[in-house]
């Protein structure tokens, strides 16, 4: 029997164009429900392809903008995204910003997520951005928590930073999505701090995100459908 799409996976959109986003989600047509259109696809259509796969496919979006400026320009930018009626929203996890975004968002379902500190970076890249002191964990979570205090709907962590978001008074209702998720035996890419899809459900996250280890097999909805197994362990 054919398990059901899991809302839980989300699949990275992160090809060239649109046109090559619409031809992988017809790939994995029923096996996936939810998918993440980045800022790398902005300009090949992301935001049509978005509409599109709402719309006319009944999918959910996460619109991946880490959207990083001054408060009004984030409160304007938020405002003209959240009248496409998508899921989620990232932006950069500073308090001020957080605030911004969600001003931009009033009265629309759409999500803001705080991004705390990207799964690609570790303490030696925070050095060279003179990030302050300390262990990568305890930043994302202090940058969660100041998130969530600020509004943020939910908070960007790698999975091995799930378990102590989720311990937080302030997680209380709040969603954790967590990107670097790679299934056993995946390449981990330019990933550092990365977990299998199960054991990040299992550490607090409400949703993993997945991409080249679906868009690069050789059978993408193959790989979903393995994932989806996963996560019906968990």
């Amino acid at each position: 029997m054919t398990l059901p799409a899991d809302d839980r996976l989300i699949v990275a959109l992160d090809v060239p164009n649109a046109l090559a986003g619409l031809e992988l989600a017809k790939t994995l047509g029923d096996a996936v429900s939810f998918y993440k259109i980045g800022l790398g696809m902005l300009t090949g259509g992301g935001l049509a392809l978005a509409n599109e796969l709402k719309a006319e496919h009944g999918k959910r979006i996460f619109l991946d903008m880490k959207l990083f400026d001054i408060g009004a320009t984030v409160e304007a930018a938020v405002r003209g995204l959240a009248q496409y009626d998508l899921d989620f929203l990232t932006v950069h996890g500073d308090p001020y910003v957080v605030q911004a975004a969600k001003q931009g968002a009033a009265g629309k379902d759409l999500k803001i997520l705080a991004v705390t500190i990207l799964t690609s970076l570790d303490r030696g890249d925070l050095d060279g951005a003179l990030i302050k002191p300390g262990a990568v964990a305890d930043l994302v979570v202090e940058r969660a928590g100041r998130a969530f205090a600020a509004g943020a709907d939910g908070a960007i962590a790698s999975p091995q930073e799930a378990a102590l978001i989720r311990a937080l008074p302030e997680a209380a209702g709040k969603l954790i999505v967590t990107p670097g998720v790679r299934p056993t035996g995946a390449a981990l890419g330019d990933q550092k701090r990365v977990e299998t899809p199960a054991a990040a459900i299992a550490a607090g996250a409400d949703h993993i995100v997945v991409g080249r280890p679906v868009w690069q097999a050789a059978d993408p909805k193959a790989a979903a459908l393995a994932i989806v197994r996963d996560l019906a362990g968990a």
